[in-house]
């Protein structure tokens, strides 16, 4: 499946996504922490692909998947966003990705939309933020 500017994909149940430069592909590889489509999987392939272009972001849920991705996108110079744990349903997901890259950006929900298209009309060279 080819990727296009504005389209929003959802993986299938029961099938990895796999991100590659241009495109989308699904895979039947093993179950990882019992999730397939797996959040790390994608992530970490999303990084290989796209590097500093690629941006990751985690919300609530109730396992650690996503947190080592999103440490790939980070460690490749991507934006690592994630749902401040105190306003998490379920605080599982969001602590484990902190945990995982505690350079990440941290929002609620209310603060996360207004950045990623802030990000969006960015250079990738400049999308990072400074610490503070």
């Amino acid at each position: 499946m080819y990727l296009r500017a504005g389209t929003v994909h959802v993986a299938p149940a029961d099938y990895h996504v796999l991100v590659e430069s241009g495109y989308l592909s699904l895979t039947l590889e093993e179950p990882i922490r019992f999730s397939r489509p797996s959040i790390d999987v994608m992530f970490t392939s999303a990084a290989d692909a796209y590097g500093p272009a690629s941006i990751g972001v985690i919300l609530t849920g109730a396992n650690e998947d996503g947190a080592s991705g999103l440490a790939d996108i980070a460690k490749r110079g991507g934006c690592a966003l994630i749902q401040d744990p105190k306003t998490a349903e379920i605080k599982m997901m969001p602590e484990a990705a902190l945990k995982a890259t505690p350079t990440a950006e941290i929002f609620s929900l209310d603060d996360l939309a207004p950045r990623l298209i802030e990000l969006s009309g960015q250079p990738v060279e400049v999308r990072r933020r400074k610490a503070v």
